[in-house]
């Protein structure tokens, strides 16, 4: 097919006047009106490209671009994407362009899931950045209604969870396209949920061998994201859930009854932790249906992981150190109770 159109190209020259129609035709089009946006789809060849600018306006004739190209040797690393050239544009200058990949940068929108974020919290985070109701992408965090990633990781569907991928949204920084519907956005924050999981050596023969499901996990996960500031001890007090579990004594965890609330309190009062919800581990033995939050790597990787300890409780330091003070019986406890108070004055 090349040599045919070199053929062609020498004919047209060898005829009066071919050269200056050679010529003139391979010269830019007169510059004229706005620069246009043009897109080369994957797989397209460069005679394909050749025809494209030429339909654009872009090339006075397809014909000799496609010579052009033959004879510079030029066109098998055009790159695919949305690029934008202007009448006017030499042959040279659009194909070292479409060799580079000088694509239009598309429009994008960046935001930033914290660590420890509920679904509720995460859904008014996007739809802050993508001006729409939060009620539409809690919606789908709800139901998972048109998500692939949620068949691959097993998210289960229970009654009793307030939110079906609470704990699934990887918090994180996130650049999407500003034109993604929230099904792709949502897909976006499962999808880096299972790349960071993966990171994990060998995660799911550890998962296996502590005799959980992912689900499990998760959950003990959101429990030490919401309850621990001091990265050291998250593998403590993941340690001090298992004891309790293992003990089947209750977890009375405060960050589960302030999972249930509108508003987040300050200090929950004695009325607060009588709530009737599956969630609240005050009333109910083992853990809660599903996450309270959203937790990031390291907390998964404490409840994968927890240290071992004979602790069984552990109270909040009033230091300003956010740590804690970690006791093997009750009596202890209440000991460390007291100090803490001290520590506050």
């Amino acid at each position: 097919m090349r040599t045919v159109l070199i053929v062609i190209l020498l004919l047209v020259a060898a005829g009066g006047g071919g050269a200056w129609y050679i010529w003139n035709g391979m010269q830019p089009v007169e510059p004229a009106g706005p620069a246009v946006t043009f897109t080369i789809d994957k797989g397209m060849g460069s005679a394909e490209i050749a025809d494209l600018l030429e339909q654009n306006g872009i090339i006075r004739n397809s014909l000799f671009f496609k010579g052009y190209l033959k004879w510079t040797k030029e066109g098998s690393s055009f790159k695919a994407g949305t690029y934008v050239a202007s009448p006017g544009d030499t042959y040279d200058e659009l194909i070292e362009r479409l060799n580079a990949g000088d694509v239009v940068k598309e429009e994008t929108v960046t935001f930033t899931i914290p660590e420890g974020y509920t679904a509720e919290q995460i859904a008014k985070k996007l739809a802050e950045a993508w001006n729409q109701d939060a009620a539409i992408f809690l919606e789908i965090m709800d139901t998972g209604a048109g998500l692939k990633g949620i068949d691959v990781l097993g998210i289960p569907q229970n009654k009793n969870l307030r939110h079906r991928l609470e704990g699934y949204l990887f918090p994180e920084t996130y650049e999407l396209a500003k034109d993604s519907t929230p099904q792709e956005v949502v897909e976006a924050l499962l999808d880096q949920f299972q790349k960071k999981l993966d990171t994990i050596p060998n995660w799911k023969q550890k998962l296996e061998a502590r005799g959980m499901t992912l689900h499990e996990l998760l959950t003990v996960a959101s429990l030490v994201e919401r309850e621990v500031v001091v990265d050291s001890e998250r593998p403590l007090v993941a340690g001090v859930i298992y004891n309790r579990l293992k003990k089947e004594q209750k977890l009375e965890i405060d960050a589960t009854v302030q999972y249930l609330l509108d508003k987040q309190k300050e200090r929950l009062l004695y009325k607060d932790l009588e709530v009737d919800s599956p969630y609240n581990t005050y009333r109910n033995i083992g853990l809660p249906p599903g996450p309270i939050s959203n937790p990031g790597l390291a907390s998964i990787q404490a409840a994968l992981e927890p240290e071992a300890s004979e602790y069984y409780f552990y109270v909040t330091k009033k230091d300003g150190t956010q740590g804690h003070l970690f006791a093997k019986t009750y009596k202890e406890h209440l000991a460390n109770i007291e100090k803490s108070k001290q520590e506050s004055k």
